[in-house]
This record gives structure tokens, sequence and C-alpha cells, in this order.
């Protein structure tokens, strides 16, 4: 049973709360002049793959909103020949450095419909952001054989601008038509389907595309290449997955994840997917980005779409069913409704996240996705609790801010907050609010208050004061817990502050937490009870005494917990009694309390001698992650070597339980457990580890079989760390001569995981020589960073190297680069020269440098601090 209260004092506040701010065109951000509006664009592209170029012409019908001389639009890199409206000329002017194009026109133009033409040219680069070129071989290629060269668009945030002159800001919408002439020999994909082809002159085909919905310009999408598909349907909807040719059955996993999806989605939302058919397309190697939703053409690298049992890890095969749920989740939130400006991200990304975790559940039950999405909530509690978090909606000013946007505060945070109000309101009022948010925005463009009116609206519940004191303000509530018998009951009070880590002049804050309480192993009738906690103390009261008190129950809400003494004890007393969400959730937050300085690191560590006979991935999980975490603020320590033998010892009893090889019919949380375990241990510097991972690499090289899918990363990692240089250049090789980026990628993340300084000066110039695909190469340092054991050496490399790399890497991996290389160090120079270096002026990289120096600054303040914990509880507990 559950009773949720509200207090006195809260519903007086949310009587009292600012009205709601719905999306107005006018009023929305943006950099572009809204004076006119485009409603439909015609863009006829001629693709030059082997020159690497492109010429096009577009038509656009433009609404002129109101009289002005001047059209103000978006190109980056282009070159405009001509322009034209209403068949009047227009004088032309470039900006590069703002992305823009200014057309002039010799006397005012009257409000009202008017046609637009522009007649430009362009790069195709490789860099993997707007119109670009993707060199490969298949996986299916015999060695040695030919390369392959897919063209493919991605354009969130700003870079459809690359490909057309135009008005690239999501509130922009308008309708799409395409017609490309390419070479004949190349299949090509778009948002809708083919409406026609004819040749185009010798070896060349021109390929029509009818109208796509009215959408925004960074949805747009064109992928052509050797492609071949696996092809079903759902309904009336037509399914395909496209591969490179030879690989398209290893797409079949991911189109029968689809096929179960869209009808779900159709029922859920109450409207039906829109398009005639959606695509999955697999992008070898050179993505960015893991995927993108562009409508009807959904884009993955292809180690997240294409699943083969003989090669891929059972990890893939999850991934795959995750990022393909997310990706058609944002074919109604993303797609049919959308953000009205990038300050909404968030509504976006935490809602798809959300969303794929609620499909991947419902149709993997055995996977235990609700009690896993624990890793999410420690993740995104883990940086807004630091000093550079942002709230969910936060002011964006330009694209460059955008990227930094794309975090764990609008995809982790975004998702743990959707989960708390559905807890809050319940599941099916939740569902009615979704359906009526989409009927009501269908086309159009939103913000965050629009989806709290909806669900206010079904619900009769307050929902903007609750949900905006969680997306208009940064970081996370504490729960304060106290509880005592009176009168036998046992009565709780809930107090709330704000919880920090490394933050000496935190915001004084107040939420409206919807926080659910259970009494564990208490009387059915008033066993889990809900209350808002707002700026004044809230009381429960529960029959009976004695019944240890868990607060967030099932980990519902996002937020902290501190319990006073005696409760806490009776909790930790009661371990074993609690599901594995509460487990966990018990040891997260007491980890994260010692962080704040508001818990002793005992109060952690002793829970790890209640995991002796633990067998939950999700408690396993989080006791690996904050193990590592503890090792690496420990590199340099005389403690770190004591930790370690602990720890071990912690581990090992588990590693025997599951063994080295998989079990037939062993449960699949097992199966994703183990390379957990080992890779772990090999960190540690377990030398049975080490020993076994290096013969079975010996016996992968003379048979591929001999090491099963799910021990191929940490058995290929492990023998980076401990490589010699013949061993460094064996991976180098395989990663060379692999043709599947899965594969790829495991040999290339192996050899930035030596701990060999000379090995590690060498991998960073190997990964800006264009080895590894561009759109991982920023990915590939960065786990360097962290694998290696040497986040400093790796940090000096990639400055003597950064014009070489910076090369490859598009707008988002120029942002990024440093900063995740400078988070994984506790060294306050590579603090100072990250603020001094030239990427960190922007406005982006500002963002993006100062989230890694608070990071720098956590890591050598808890270091300090953990070092002298260690100390002394190890002297007591080891041995």
């Amino acid at each position: 049973m559950r009773i949720v209260l509200l207090t006195a004092t809260a519903m007086c506040a949310l009587a009292t709360a600012a009205p709601a701010a719905p999306f107005s065109f006018d009023s929305t951000p943006g950099q572009l002049p809204k004076t006119v509006q485009p409603t439909a664009y015609t863009i006829d592209l001629a693709l030059d793959v082997r020159a690497a170029t492109f010429t096009g012409r577009e038509d656009v019908a433009v609404t002129i909103r109101q009289p002005t001389d001047t059209i103000v639009l978006n190109q980056a890199g282009l070159a405009i020949a001509g322009a034209s409206l209403d068949g009047k000329p227009l004088a032309v002017s470039e900006d590069q450095h703002a992305q823009t194009a200014t057309l002039k026109l010799a006397a005012a133009a009257a409000a009202g419909p008017h046609a637009l033409h522009v007649d430009y040219a362009g790069p195709i680069p490789q860099t993997p952001a707007g119109l670009y070129l993707d060199d490969y071989r298949a996986a299916s290629d015999q060695a040695g054989g030919a390369a392959h060269r897919m063209v493919v668009t991605q354009f969130e945030v700003g870079d459809a601008r690359r490909m057309f002159p135009g008005w690239d800001e999501p509130a922009f919408k308008a309708t799409f038509t395409l017609n490309v002439t390419l070479p004949d020999d190349l299949a090509i994909r778009a948002n809708m389907p083919e409406a026609s082809r004819s040749p185009a002159g010798p070896g060349r085909v021109l390929v029509r595309f009818p109208a796509s919905p009215t959408m925004s310009s960074y949805l747009l999408a064109l992928v052509a290449g050797h492609m071949s598909a696996v092809q079903g349907h759902a309904g009336s909807t037509g399914l395909a997955v496209w591969a490179p040719t030879g690989e398209e059955e290893t797409g079949r996993y991911a189109l029968g994840a689809m096929t179960s999806v869209l009808p779900y989605y159709n029922d859920y939302f109450a409207t039906a997917f829109p398009l005639p058919k959606l695509d999955a397309l697999a992008i070898p190697g050179n993505y960015q980005a893991g995927a993108m939703e562009n409508w009807g053409a959904m884009t993955f690298i292809d180690n997240a779409l294409l699943y083969d049992p003989a090669r891929s890890s059972p990890e893939t095969q999850e991934t795959v069913y995750l990022v393909v749920a997310h990706e058609m989740a944002h074919q109604w939130s993303g797609d049919l409704v959308t953000m009205g400006w990038w300050d909404g991200i968030w509504l976006n990304e935490g809602f798809a996240t959300w969303m794929e975790n609620k499909a991947t559940d419902h149709f993997n039950p055995d996977w235990q996705v609700r009690p896993r999405e624990h890793q999410d909530h420690e993740r995104s509690m883990a940086f807004d609790a630091t000093p550079s978090t942002h709230p969910m909606h936060y002011a964006i000013k330009n694209p460059d801010e955008a990227y930094t946007m794309f975090d764990l505060i609008s995809y982790q945070k975004g998702s743990q907050v959707i989960r708390m109000i559905e807890d809050w309101l319940g599941p099916d009022d939740f569902r009615d609010g979704m359906r009526l948010y989409m009927r009501q925005h269908a086309y159009s463009n939103t913000t965050s208050d629009d989806l709290w009116a909806a669900l206010a609206t079904v619900s009769h519940k307050p929902v903007a004061m609750v949900a905006s004191s969680f997306t208009d303000q940064p970081g996370i509530p504490l729960i304060s817990t106290a509880t005592a018998c009176r009168d036998g009951a046992t009565e709780v009070t809930l107090t709330q502050s704000r919880f920090t880590v490394h933050d000496p002049h935190p915001k004084p804050q107040v939420w409206q937490v919807p926080v659910e309480v259970q009494a564990v192993g208490g009387a059915p009738s008033d066993a889990r009870q809900v209350v808002i906690v707002t700026d004044q103390p809230a009381h429960l009261r529960f029959t009976g005494c004695g019944e240890p008190i868990k607060v967030n129950a099932d980990e519902s809400g996002y937020f902290r917990t501190l319990y006073a003494a005696p409760a806490l004890a009776a909790l930790v007393d009661g371990y074993g009694s609690l599901g594995q969400a509460d487990r966990a959730n018990l040891l997260g937050d007491q980890y994260a309390l010692f962080e704040s300085g508001q818990q002793p690191m005992s109060s952690w560590l002793s829970l790890l001698g209640h995991l002796t006979d633990e067998r939950s991935y999700t408690v396993w999980h989080d006791t690996i992650a904050r193990i590592v975490q503890v090792d690496q603020r420990e590199r340099g320590q005389p403690t770190r070597e004591a930790w370690r033998s602990y720890t071990r010892g912690l581990l090992n009893p588990l590693l025997r339980r599951l063994g080295w090889t998989p079990k037939p019919g062993e449960p699949v949380l097992d199966t994703l457990l183990r390379p957990d375990v080992i890779l772990t241990l090999g960190r540690l510097g377990d030398r049975e580890v080490a020993v076994e991972a290096q013969a079975r690499y010996a016996a992968y090289r003379q048979d591929p079989a001999a090491l099963p899918p799910s021990l191929r990363e940490p058995v290929l990692m492990i023998v980076g760390m401990h490589a010699d240089h013949a061993t460094w250049e064996q991976l180098r090789d395989a990663g060379l001569a692999a043709s599947g980026t899965e594969e790829k990628l495991r040999y290339f993340a192996a050899m930035g995981a030596a701990h060999d300084p000379a090995l590690i000066a060498g991998f960073v110039p190997f990964a800006g020589s264009g080895a590894i695909p561009n759109g991982r190469i920023d990915r590939m340092l960065q786990s360097a960073a962290e694998y290696s054991d040497a986040p400093e050496r790796v940090w000096a490399a990639v400055l003597a190297n950064q014009a070489p790399i910076r090369a490859h890497l598009t707008p988002w991996g120029q942002i990024t680069l440093l900063p995740g290389i400078a988070r994984n160090s506790n060294d306050p120079a590579i603090a100072q020269a990250l603020l001094a270096d030239p990427s960190a002026s922007g406005s982006g990289g500002r963002i993006a440098a100062a989230r890694a120096v608070d990071a720098i600054g956590s890591n050598q303040a808890l270091s300090a601090r953990m070092q002298a914990a260690l100390s002394q509880w190890l002297s007591v507990h080891q041995g």
C-alpha cells in the first residue's frame, strides 16, 4: 500500500508558484533573427564522392514575418555562388566565424510568403560532423581488400549548416525534400523512402525523396554507401537495419528489438509513428556520437547496432537493445515534439534515457534494468555535487555551449528525475500525461513547462513546483533522517539541505522532494509512505518499533540520505533483508557522505564486510566502481598496496564463484559481472589474474574461438597493461588488421592501457595518425589516461601532439579532448595548464575546463583524506 502525503507548508508553496512559461517561437532563445521563417526546403545535391566535394541548390519557401531587407541564416564552410528572393538577386556576405550568411535585398520585402533560392558548394571532409566521408573496410571483406567510402550526415547540434544554408536552430521547423545525384553503385537512405530514381549521366543516378514531415534541421539525414539491409515491419511501418554489405545479417538482433519496441511506443504514446518507414543505419567506425535520432533514418556507430554472437560481447548485445530503444524513443520525444532551444536538451535526452530503460526492462526482465539504474543515479550525483554542475534547464548561447550539455545532467539526472516524477504520480497518470503532451505539441516545440502542464492536467497534482525545483536549479537534496519510538510507533522526521562535495561556497537551495520511506519488515498497512519534503520538517509514523527505516525505498528519488546513527545501525544490521536496489543505495550514499565529509570512510568500508554472500550485479557493480575510484585516488600513496591487497581478497572469492569460463544457462548478469571482476582484479595488480589473462591471450592468438567474446575485452586490457614493446606492437597490428569496429576498438583501448612510459608516449602520436577512427580518437585518449595509471604522462604526450590530433576532431571532440584527460589527474599544475590552453578560451571550452578543474581538485583533496582513513582502517581489518 502506498500512502502519499503532502505537508501543509508544501501545499502553500505550491499554490503560490509562478505560472508556467510554455514554448513561444518569438521568445525562445537562439542566435538568428526571427523576422524570416522557413516552411519548406527543396534541396538538390550533387555528390562527387571521389573528389570529396558537392554542389547544391535549394529553394526555400519562407514567411517574412515583418518587412525586412535582410535575411540571416546559417552556413559553415560553404561557398554561396548566388541567391535570389522571388527571382530578384540578393547581395551575399558570409561570416565563417559566426557560421552565418547575410542576404541583402535592394529594398525591404513585404511581410508574407516568399521564395528563396540559393546556389552553393562545399567540401565533404572526413571529420564526422555535417556531411562527411567515412572510409572503411567491411568486416566481411578479405584482408587487403579495397576500402569502401560512405557518405554520412551528423547534424546535431549545429552542423546541418555544413550541408545547406538554412535556419539551423530547432525552433525553425520546416519540411525537407531531398534530390540527390550520386554514383549509381551506392545505396542511399534518407528520412523518407525513395520516391524515384533516374539516370544522371555515366555511372550516376538521381534519387528523389518526398517531403519529410515538419521537423527541425538537425534531424535531416542522408547516408549513402555500399550497404544492404535486413527488413521487417511493425504494423504498416517498414523497418530495416542497414549495414555494410556482407554484414547485414548482424543487424537481425537490432531489427528484432525494433519490431518489439515500435508497437510498444505506439501504444505508450497513443500516437502512431507517423513516417512510412524507420531505418537504423550502421556507420562503420568514424562516428562521433553513439547514435542519432534522425527522424525515420536513425544512425549508429556500427558496434552499437550490429550484434554477432561469435564476435560481440554480451555487453554489446545489451547496449544494442538500449541504444535502439533510446533512439526510437526520440522519434516521439525530440522529433515529433522538439525542445525549443538547446537549453532544453535534457527534455530530449533525459526522457529518451528513461524510456530506453523502461522498454528494455519490459522486454528483457532478466536483465534487471530497473535496479541497475543505480549506476546512472550515482554517476549523475557524483557530477551534480560539484561546484561546476548546472541546472537541467540551463541558459545556452551557442552550439559550442550546447555540446557541453550532452552530459550526465541531461541524460542520467534527467532520466532519474523523470523516474521520480513517474513514481510520485503513478505510472498510469504519467503515461496519460505523456499522451496529452504528444497530442498537444505534435510537429511543434516545447519547454519543460509544457510537459509539466500536461502531467498536471491528468494527475491533478502540482507537478511544476516539484519538477521545476529539480530542473531549474542545480544540485542534489540531502534528506536527513531521525527516528524515535513513541507510544508503540516509529516516528520519522525528515529535513532537507544541499549535498555537495568539494564545494567551498554552495548556494543554499530548497527542493520539493518526493520521498518514499519504508519500514523494512513492518506492518503491511503502512509499510511504505510518500511525503513531499520542503524547507520544513516532514513527519511520518509507522506502526510498531524496532524495524529498520529505509528512506528512498527502491531508490525511487533523486537525493542523498543521511541517517542518524541509530537508524543507520539498524539498517546495517538488517542489510540482508533489504532489496538489491536498497542495498546498492545504502552503499552509494555512505561512500558519497564520506566524500562530502559528513560520514567517516569506515561507514562505507564496514558495509563491504556484508558482501560475502552478495550475488546482486547491481551491488557488486557499485562496489567495483568505488574500489577502482579509491585505487585511482591512492596513486602515489603508501597505503595503495594495502588497499589493493584487501580488495583483491574481497573480489577473488567472487571470481572463484563465477569462474573464468561462462557456464551454460548461467544468469545473464553473471555473464556481465565476470569481465568486470576480472578486469578490476587486473587493475588491482592481481598476479594470478594477469598470468591467466596472458595465457588466454596467447591461446586466442592461435585460435580466436579459444576466448569467449565476453572475456576478450578484460583479457586484452590486462595484456595491454602489462605489455612490453613486442606485445604492444602485436596489439597495434591486430587492431589495424581488424575490420569490425568493436574488435578494432578493443585492441586500441588495450594499447592505450599500457603502463610502460615509452608505450604511453608511443600511443598518443599513434592516436593522432588517423589509424583510430576520427570519431573515437578523443575517447581512446581519455581511456588511456584512465587505464594507463599515468594520466599525467598521457596529458604531456597529448600536449606535445595536439596539432595532428585536433586535425581529426569534430567541434565536440575539440572541446572535450583535454578536459577528458585532465580529470583523471590530481595534479593542480595540470588544472592550471588546462585553464591556460587556447582550447579553453571559447565559451564551451571554458565550461568543459572548469568541470575538469573541479574533478582534479576533488581528486587531490579526497586523496589526502583517504590515505589517513584507509591507513587506520586497514591496520585493524587486514590480515
